[in-house]
């Protein structure tokens, strides 16, 4: 690629780049604000734990596995009526966020739970005895020991994210994968292809480096 073209196609890669921002922002937002207490049930209603519940696990784990067992693709097609009602369309990067929020918010859900069930029981029995309520414990013991690796599991979230995104532009959602379609494989560019692959590599490195440095920061075990 000649710095002329380069510089030509700058425009496109600034929108492009702007898009999949967009997308996964709005989804990894979305993820987290419904995810955490998803995932924080899942752990405290599972058998043997403070507030043990067969009904609510069943309901919510069956749930989170069924989105979870629809591959993305056709999970973002399936989900266009839903769009349709709730962004008024179909196109773009927050329709596309639609789809991306509904598989990301059982996957996140699953880290936080995972990221729980690490934590030394003894500490949540301890503080069972001397009376803490449900919310206290949830609030200054499981979020407080879960911690680094809830930022681990935003980590791996945003980087499946910008994954999904990719996908998500070849059904009309813009993106850095949207440009790779439409320049670097119908127009048989490569060196477009090479120069998103290029960015995709150094954000998800970016975004991997950040999150394992503050989890280290964070982690006072």
């Amino acid at each position: 690629m000649t710095i002329d073209t380069f510089i030509q196609l700058l425009p496109e890669l600034n929108k492009a780049f702007i898009q999949t921002v967009i997308m996964v922002g709005i989804s990894l937002s979305i993820a987290i604000l419904v995810g955490l207490p998803v995932g924080i049930l899942l752990y405290v209603t599972d058998k043997g734990l403070f507030l043990e519940n067969v009904w609510i696990k069943s309901i919510l784990g069956l749930i989170v596995n069924l989105i979870r067992s629809i591959p993305f693709i056709i999970l973002l097609v399936a989900l266009i009526p839903l769009t349709q009602a709730i962004v008024g369309g179909t196109i773009g990067p927050v329709a596309a966020s639609v789809s991306l929020s509904v598989a990301a918010i059982p996957f996140f859900a699953r880290l936080v739970e995972s990221s729980m069930r690490k934590i030394d029981k003894g500490v949540v029995e301890a503080a069972i005895s001397v009376g803490a309520s449900p919310w206290l414990i949830i609030k200054d013991i499981l979020l407080t020991e879960a911690k680094p690796g809830i930022v681990q599991g935003i980590t791996i979230t945003t980087i499946s994210l910008i994954g999904y995104s990719a996908m998500a532009g070849v059904v009309g959602g813009g993106g850095i994968g949207d440009l790779a379609i439409r320049f670097g494989y119908y127009r048989y560019d490569e060196a477009v292809m090479f120069t998103t692959i290029i960015i995709l590599i150094v954000l998800v490195q970016v975004i991997q480096y950040t999150g394992d440095l503050i989890a280290k920061t964070i982690d006072k075990r």
